[in-house]
């Protein structure tokens, strides 16, 4: 067994954690990252799926650091598949030469604190042992695919493939009997590209959803070119808007100053841009007022109906349970149309739960449907799964796993009291757990790691991390903004409904990219008061 010595050890290899590895190694670090794939580019390496495709606009969902990169680097649409999205991140780690510090098929299974030695013992499945005085999570907050709990898969004899597991080398569907459990907004990405190709597609909606009608058009000539020329406005921008995308939220009072014809003529405009506008771009009120929300939804539920025109999809198709924007909102590009075709069934999985496999397929509501191939999209435990899969026991070998398994808490979504020197890029409590452009949000975050460790270095101190008292704060704080909201009424996998025994809390900071990006330079303006610093 090797023992290495770094000074820190980032796990992922995705757009975080590259762009980790590149800060402190800029900054003159001892730093190695590791990742369990067998390629760079965390979510956009595992989740190579039919139909995966990026839902935020591709010229806001890139590294702002280096203006060469973006000079260079030209986007082929405004919403680009998985293929190209990992070849960006590929060529920004060929341009910045970072393979070398990158180890892949590297699974932490271990990592523990030392008090007296002040570094962290860190463990891969192989048995390779590092010691890292900083251990900075860049694992992604949806990477921890949940499975179904439906019994008897090892009687299945087809094929089944979670979308968050996705073969690398693909599935062969052309013309086989398919099912799909999920229709969130993987789910609807898979089912619409690959109708026409199978031979009959089975549809197993626990959950119907409000997926906005996506607008997607080529970034070549001059619309490609006018979002290029904004590259130094979208820098500066993006960090200070409430969702990180390119807009910000109009700042009226939509109920007093707006009329119901003033209202519905913007939420027109949004639903017409074909993005997440629609869900994070309207008023803040949408989330916080039931008669507003209902407003809303009974809009989108308009826009829906028009498009199924089927009396009896309908009724399956449109959500009726809960309101607009409290689950994800998914972008979807002919979902709706799909279940007009001959080969396409919806079964209600909610009105008759999936009973278990069969030999042959799944048995719901004792009917069997004969499947050759089963596609799970059925989500990940949220937030905090990546992290209590890799056993990390902090100062007196407290694990993290059965903190969580209590309490979800942390202070900012980045440390966690007890966990020295134990960084949380895109841990619960902070906007990157969901309601974020994720690059926005990811680049602030690492910023603010790296920052964090420069000071520690800078100024003669060994490790970091929040006290009970500010994290108690942080905790309190976040729920009394979730609290405002609709979101936390809403059984979602946004308060960790989908995970049986998972505590209940909102999982992400839902007071705005801006705010929250406020909140954390006010702390490292502080010299990081309420953290605790040992030399």
């Amino acid at each position: 067994m090797t023992t290495k010595t770094v000074e820190a050890l980032v796990v992922g290899a995705g757009i975080a954690g590259l762009y980790q590895l590149y800060k402190l190694r800029e900054a003159g670090m001892q730093v190695h990252c590791v990742d369990a794939g067998s390629d760079i580019g965390g979510t956009w390496h595992w989740n190579c799926y039919p139909g995966a495709r990026l839902d935020s606009p591709s010229y806001t969902y890139q590294y702002w650091f280096s203006d060469e990169l973006l000079d260079q680097w030209r986007w082929s649409e405004r919403f680009p598949t998985q293929p190209e999205i990992k070849r960006y991140l590929k060529f920004t780690a060929d341009k910045f030469a970072l393979h070398d510090q990158i180890q892949l098929n590297t699974r932490i299974v271990g990592a523990d604190w030392d008090d007296s030695a002040g570094y962290w013992v860190v463990r891969s499945e192989a048995g390779e042992v590092w010691h890292a005085q900083y251990l900075v999570s860049c694992v992604g907050m949806l990477s921890a695919p949940k499975l179904p709990p439906f019994p008897g898969h090892e009687k299945f004899k087809g094929t089944i493939a979670h979308t968050a597991r996705w073969p690398q080398g693909g599935v062969d569907l052309k013309g086989k009997k398919v099912g799909v459990v999920g229709t969130g907004a993987t789910g609807i990405q898979v089912i619409q590209t690959i109708a026409a190709e199978v031979g009959e597609l089975n549809v197993f909606q626990r959950t119907a959803q409000y997926a906005v009608k996506m607008d997607n058009y080529s970034l070549e000539g001059e619309r490609g070119e006018y979002w290029r020329s904004q590259h130094e406005n979208l820098k500066n921008n993006l960090p200070n808007t409430f969702g990180g995308f390119e807009w910000t939220l109009p700042e009226v009072d939509w109920a007093r100053s707006l009329t119901v014809h003033e209202r519905h003529e913007l939420l027109e405009s949004c639903w017409a841009d074909g993005s997440l506008k629609m869900w994070v771009g309207t008023y803040p009120e949408v989330l916080t007022d039931a008669a507003l929300n209902q407003e809303v939804s009974e809009f989108a539920r308009e826009k829906i109906r028009a498009r199924v025109n089927n009396p009896a999809l309908e009724e399956k198709l449109i959500p009726t349970s809960y309101g607009f924007g409290t689950y994800r909102v998914p972008l979807e590009n002919g979902y709706y149309e799909v279940f007009s075709r001959d080969n396409v069934n919806l079964v209600d999985v909610a009105e008759t739960p999936i009973e278990a496999f069969s030999e042959n397929g799944l048995i719901v509501g004792g009917k069997e449907y004969e499947l050759d191939v089963l596609v799970l999209a059925t989500g990940f435990d949220a937030g905090t799964g990546s992290l209590t899969q890799m056993n990390i026991r902090g100062r007196d070998g407290v694990s993290l796993t059965e903190l969580w398994s209590k309490d979800i808490t942390s202070t900012m979504g980045l440390q966690v009291h007890g966990f020295p020197n134990l960084f949380t890029i895109a841990g619960p409590l902070a906007p990157a757990t969901a309601f974020c452009n994720m690059p926005t949000c990811l680049q602030q975050q690492v910023d603010w790691v790296s920052d964090a460790i420069f000071h520690l270095r800078d100024n003669g101190f060994k490790s970091i991390e929040p006290s009970q008292a500010k994290q108690d704060e942080w905790v309190s704080h976040h729920d009394e903004v979730a609290n405002m909201t609709l979101l936390v009424h809403t059984n979602a996998w946004y308060n960790g409904a989908n995970i049986e025994g998972k505590p209940r809390r909102l999982l992400s900071y839902i007071g705005g990219v801006g705010s929250y990006r406020d909140l954390c330079a006010q702390v490292a303006a502080s010299g990081y008061q309420g953290f605790i610093k040992a030399a």
